[in-house]
Parts: C-alpha cells; sequence; structure tokens
C-alpha cells in the first residue's frame, strides 16, 4: 500500500509533485488519467489521493467518488487550475478533503498532505475495535472497551507503520497472536506471508531446522533441501510466540537472522538473504531471564525495540461480559444455529470468576456452554464455573474458629489451592510450566495437588 496515489495527466507536473513528495518520504503510485487512477484505487487501498480535476477519460471528481466508494474515510485533495473554482466547490460538497490551486507551491501542498493524513489518523483511532474496519480490510478485530486495551491498541496502530521490531508481554491467553496479526495486517507487509511458530511446542533438536531448514543430505534422512520459516515468510513478518522457551544455542542464530538479514540452512555453505519483520512474544519477564543468563541481553534488546503490554483479562474490567456476549452469539450460531445469551446467574458467575486463562479459558468456558446448553441461554452450570463446595468463595467464608494458628493454616491452605488452580488452568495443564510459575518443583506442586485433592 503506497502513501498517495498521485492522478495528473500532464507528465511533467506528475514528475515534479511524485519528486517533491517522495523527497518528503512518501511513497507515490502515479496515474495519468481517471480511468487509469479508477483501476488503481480498485486495486490497492491507499492513504491519500492527489488528484487534478479536468483529466482525459473522465474526471477528478470521478475519482474523488471512486475513492469514496471504496474507502469513505480516505482523504481525497484535489487540484484546480485558475478559473475552475466551481468545479472545486462541487468536489468539496462531494466530500473532498482540500482543494490546492494551480500552480502548486510545494510547501503548501506538503502542509495540506500532512494535515490530511493526521486528521485521517485520528479518526481512524482504534480501528482494531472497529467491526466495520475489521470487514473492510481483513484484519483481527480486538473486542474491548477498557482503557487498558485501547492502550495496546492505540501502541499497535502506531508501530505497526514502522519497520521495528515487536515484542508482545502477557500472560497465557491475553491473545498475542491476535495483536502479532494486527501488526501485520496493518503494516506495508499486508499483501506478504505471515508465518506464526510456537517455540515452546517445538522440540529443541527440531527448532533450528524448523527456522532456518536445511540441505540436502544435512543429516541422516535429509533426502532434500527443506526452507525453513524464516525464507518462507520472505517479505512478510515472523512471529516467534513463546519466544523464552528458545534454546541458547538458537538465540545467537535468531540473533544474526535479525542483525544481518541473512540465515544458514542446516549444511548449508552459503548465507541466504531475508526480508522479515520480526514480532515475538512470551508470557515470562524476558528481561529478568536476559539479567540472569536464561537468555541473550543482546538479543532482548534486539526484540524489544517496542514492547507492548497486553493486559490480563482481569484487569479489563467490563470487557469480560462484551467479550463473553460475544462468543455466546458467535458460538450458538455456528454450533445451534441460533444466538446464544446469557443469564443473569452466568453474567455474575463470570464477573465473579479472575480468569487466570484470560480470554482463551472464556473463550473455551463459552464453547463448553454452548454444547452443554439446553436451550438459547447459558446457565453458570453449563459454563463449568460452578464453586467447588470445598472451596470457600473468598476470606470472608472461611471458617474463623479457633487458635490463630488454626485459621492462618486454613488461610494458607485456601490460598495455595486457588493459586495452584490458577497456575495450571494459565498453562493448560501442563505441571512442569506451572511448578516452574510458582516458584516450587514439580515434586512439590503434585505433593500439593493430591493433598488438595484438585
Amino acid at each position: 500500500m503506497s502513501d498517495i496515489l498521485l492522478v495528473e495527466d500532464k507528465d511533467s507536473l506528475r514528475r515534479v509533485l511524485r519528486l517533491t513528495l517522495e523527497n518528503a518520504g512518501y511513497t507515490v503510485t502515479e496515474s495519468a488519467d481517471a480511468h487509469e487512477a479508477m483501476a488503481e484505487i480498485q486495486a490497492a487501498p491507499h492513504r491519500l489521493v492527489l488528484t487534478d480535476l479536468r483529466m482525459p477519460h473522465g474526471s477528478g471528481l470521478d475519482v474523488l467518488r471512486a475513492a469514496r466508494t471504496a474507502d469513505p474515510d480516505v482523504p481525497v485533495i484535489v487540484m484546480t487550475a485558475y478559473g475552475s473554482i466551481d468545479e472545486a466547490v462541487q468536489a468539496m460538497k462531494d466530500g473532498a478533503h482540500d482543494f490546492l490551486q494551480k500552480p502548486v507551491d510545494s510547501n503548501h501542498l506538503l502542509l495540506l498532505v500532512e494535515r490530511a493524513l493526521e486528521q485521517a489518523r485520528l479518526r481512524t483511532e482504534n480501528i482494531l475495535l472497529r467491526e466495520e474496519w475489521s470487514r473492510r480490510y481483513g484484519f483481527p478485530r480486538i473486542l474491548g472497551e477498557s482503557d487498558a486495551i485501547k492502550r495496546a491498541v492505540a501502541e499497535t496502530q502506531r508501530v505497526s507503520q514502522t519497520e521495528a521490531n515487536v515484542l508482545l508481554l502477557g500472560e497465557s491467553g491475553t491473545g498475542k497472536e491476535l495483536f502479532a496479526r494486527a501488526v501485520h495486517h496493518l503494516s506495508q507487509r499486508r499483501d506478504k506471508p505471515f508465518v506464526a511458530i510456537n517455540c515452546a511446542a517445538i522440540p529443541e533438536t527440531l527448532i533450528e531446522n524448523e527456522l532456518f531448514g536445511h540441505e540436502r543430505g544435512a543429516f541422516t534422512g535429509a533426502g532434500e533441501r527443506r526452507h525453513g520459516k524464516f525464507e518462507l515468510a520472505s517479505g512478510g513478518t515472523v512471529f516467534l510466540d513463546e519466544i523464552g522457551e528458545l534454546p541458547l544455542a538458537v538465540q545467537s542464530k535468531l540473533l544474526r537472522a535479525i542483525e544481518e538479514k541473512t540465515i544458514d540452512r542446516i549444511g548449508g555453505r552459503a548465507s541466504i538473504p531475508v526480508d522479515v519483520r520480526v514480532v515475538a512474544a512470551t508470557n515470562k519477564d524476558l528481561r529478568a531471564a536476559a539479567e540472569s543468563g536464561e537468555f541473550r541481553r543482546d538479543l532482548f534488546f534486539r526484540l524489544a525495540v517496542f514492547p507492548i503490554e497486553i493486559p490480563p483479562l482481569r484487569e479489563r474490567g467490563l470487557d469480560v461480559l462484551l467479550l463473553a456476549r460475544h462468543f455466546a452469539a458467535q458460538m450458538g450460531r455456528e454450533m445451534l444455529g441460533r444466538e446464544t445469551t446469557l443469564s443473569d446467574a452466568s453474567i455474575t458467575a463470570i464477573r465473579k470468576h479472575t480468569w487466570p486463562g484470560n480470554v482463551r479459558e472464556l473463550e473455551n468456558a463459552i464453547e463448553r456452554a454452548c454444547i452443554l446448553a439446553d436451550s438459547s441461554t447459558l446457565e453458570p452450570d453449563d459454563l463449568g464455573l460452578m464453586r467447588n463446595d470445598k472451596e470457600p468463595e473468598a476470606f470472608d467464608a472461611l471458617d474463623m474458629t479457633g487458635t490463630l494458628s488454626e485459621v492462618a493454616d486454613r488461610a494458607t491452605r485456601f490460598v495455595e489451592r486457588r493459586k495452584i488452580i490458577e497456575a495450571l488452568r494459565a498453562h493448560d495443564g501442563n505441571k512442569t510450566r506451572a511448578a516452574e510459575s510458582l516458584g516450587v518443583s514439580y515434586k512439590t506442586l503434585l505433593t500439593k495437588i493430591k493433598d488438595y485433592e484438585i
């Protein structure tokens, strides 16, 4: 997607205007007449259209209408010669952002372009939160009204227009891959591949091959050359999920790929140039891991050029109900042929639940409810959020009889049990990773699971 579509039938003037805009840092696509411009508008989106009014094969008004039909929010600036002011006024009535009188003053032109693009940016603030934009441009829609999610969305929109590497930080299930896809779809690389790799899901012995590929005969069983994910994503974006799980030996090769924009296939003799943008994600404290030597410091700073914190669901206020209703309507249509709704009791249960598994846990709960529900209204039993009789809902429900030591012991058991359940949910039942997040040994975790009958 270029910044500006320039429509002018006079070659000399079009060349001057193009150079003026390009020298100011804009990318420009040229069209020599209205017919060619309208075809270009249909072929690709642009951030702004700068068009002459009087041209062969149609007029600037035709270009204006085509541009606003394709995208009502794109600003259009029309250029008009002396004596065509009436036409310029008509263009403004038809939705033009502004008009520019010939001969064109370069400084005035750049000022109008800058203002138009800034106003367009402000109009489309939080476009990731708007359903119509999601349908129009095909990028993921991020649901939410909380300040925390809007802040993450605004940062995503800002960095997407650059080539900076992005590090997405947040707990499991917060939607980091959704944000990674948004970065890609809002960038200049949107028409190129988006390749996602879960670093935690690939065995350590295979991760280098997955990322960078191998040559024929590089090892036993390598019967033919294989391209790695970095080559497959050429021109696009590589998303490295769970980057904190990447082995140290592979981290140095990833660093070289980022710094030098080249990779080496396993068994290869020549370096291969790669042009990819890296978006990484982790639920770990990667800075702390870098300080302790568990993660390369130089790689951390290369990845964390622009960190974005994705908030957990418990910090998003009423977003949990917005998401729950959205999932209920969507999954009801897909699974039952009708939208499902939440009962008042379900709404209460959803608001009380802490959602350690975040949006993923919520989505799974709604899907479960749609499978089990006997009607179009989802109840707490369907969601699987009913409180275990052995587990008090809050400290107020604790038995406060007995000595201080006895009450403290009951409180400790309550907190430990709740914390272990949350850790297991957050890591999809993986006890090894849950133990790491809790700071206890695997054996200790198993003992407590058995003791607390989890």
